[in-house]
């Protein structure tokens, strides 16, 4: 008797890569991130600051449903975490930051906010569909925003938590703030090293050098 036809199976990274999957998840990922929005509105009333923030939220949860299908996804479970504390740090430390006080006059903590956001603003719309929270490759961008850093959505989220933390100043703030940028820092040193396997991307980071801060770092 001659053996039994095998059935097909899907790996788990082919998995992750289904369109349908993918938009689950950017669904579900992004729900938490609207609840934060209301709980700081709630907690801490920031003005414009949280405006900023607010914003970037809304934009971060319709860009993801419409995102592009990855090529590839990482499975390495590592990257899944990192992925996860970087993006909902905020959600995690909610509830142990302080109002604080406010550092600088109150227009130079909303010219940092309005800034971050219009950083956000024009690195979503040059990276269009291709926006995701764990390492995949989807579309290689290297125009807009991107031909003079190679991270400017976490550029404007350092400017937002620069902008929260002038207006809501204390140690403990710094610190938590602090640390979320660490974290966007660690992860885009990670994405890159994901990425870099595309030979476009490998040439982008030559011709790209600053991570962060245009011409500089």
């Amino acid at each position: 008797m001659g053996s039994a036809a095998r059935l097909p199976t899907a790996s788990f990274p082919n998995v992750l890569s289904n369109p349908w999957f993918d938009r689950t998840i950017a669904l579900i990922a992004t729900l938490p991130l609207l609840y934060l929005t209301y709980r700081r509105y709630q907690s801490l009333g920031l003005g414009i600051p949280l405006v900023s923030f607010a914003i970037g939220v809304l934009i971060t949860f319709v860009t993801m449903i419409v995102r592009r299908p990855p090529k590839r996804v990482t499975p390495n479970p590592v990257y899944w975490l990192l992925a996860f504390v970087a993006t909902y740090w905020p959600l995690l430390t909610v509830d142990v930051i302080q109002r604080g006080q406010p550092i600088v006059p109150r227009w130079t903590s909303d010219a940092v906010a309005i800034g971050s956001l219009l950083v956000i603003v024009w690195a979503r719309l040059s990276l269009g569909r291709n926006i995701g929270f764990v390492p995949a490759q989807r579309e290689i961008v290297t125009g807009g925003a991107y031909s003079y850093v190679r991270h400017p959505i976490y550029t404007g989220l350092f400017l937002a938590a620069i902008g929260v933390a002038l207006r809501a100043y204390t140690l403990r703030n710094v610190v938590i703030l602090g640390l979320g940028i660490f974290w966007l820092m660690i992860k885009s040193i990670v994405e890159e090293n994901f990425l870099r396997a595309d030979q476009q991307y490998a040439a982008y980071l030559q011709r790209v050098r600053a991570r962060w801060i245009p011409f500089v770092f």
